[in-house]
């Protein structure tokens, strides 16, 4: 139970209303501070729509924390946008094995994409090596989208944990195909 009130439009002063377009219990919740949850959403919304960042990789990244940090609501969520990006069943296999420690069959810059983030999940921060190996493939803007991307999901899942936010009914049937160790 989230630890506090989902609200709905009728509760939110009128200029942000818009704020619930897309109504899920993290926005319903983000409402509670109205100008915090515009500037949360802005950044989501660059990320997720403005960024130049290979849309499919960004999800990729974003899949990877989410799974690090067990965190139900964030990889449910994203398994689905990832999809509408261009993420396989077979990429999230890929990145299953890889944080086990298995190989895939992803391409090497999928693989150190998911090595940075874990990286900075487990370290803090990419290691000089791992850095390296995606700055050959990706420009400084994308090196910057990427990392500031993996830093804002390590900051949402601990959003969704602190805040006690539940995941939708319709998110947990993603959990039947890719249950993640240790979570209910």
């Amino acid at each position: 139970m989230a630890r506090l009130p989902y609200l709905e439009a009728d509760q939110v002063a009128p200029e942000y209303r818009d704020m619930l377009k897309r109504n899920t219990n993290l926005h319903k919740l983000l409402v509670n501070s109205p100008d915090m949850a515009r500037a949360f959403s802005g950044i989501g919304g660059y990320i997720r729509f403005r960024s130049k960042l290979d849309p499919r990789l960004r999800e990729l990244a974003i899949l990877q924390v989410g799974w690090m940090e067990k965190s139900e609501y964030e990889f449910t969520h994203h398994v689905r946008i990832g999809q509408e990006f261009g993420v396989t069943d077979q990429d999230i296999a890929g990145m299953m094995a890889e944080t086990e420690g298995k190989p895939s069959a992803l391409e090497p810059l999928a693989s150190a994409i998911l090595k940075g983030a874990r990286e900075m999940v487990r370290e803090l921060a990419m290691s000089d090596s791992t850095f390296a190996a995606i700055k050959r493939e990706l420009s400084d803007e994308h090196m910057t989208d990427l990392v500031l991307t993996i830093a804002f999901y390590c900051a949402v899942v601990r959003v969704l944990a602190t805040m006690k936010i539940d995941n939708e009914p319709t998110y947990k049937e993603v959990l039947q195909q890719y249950p993640i160790p240790g979570v209910n």
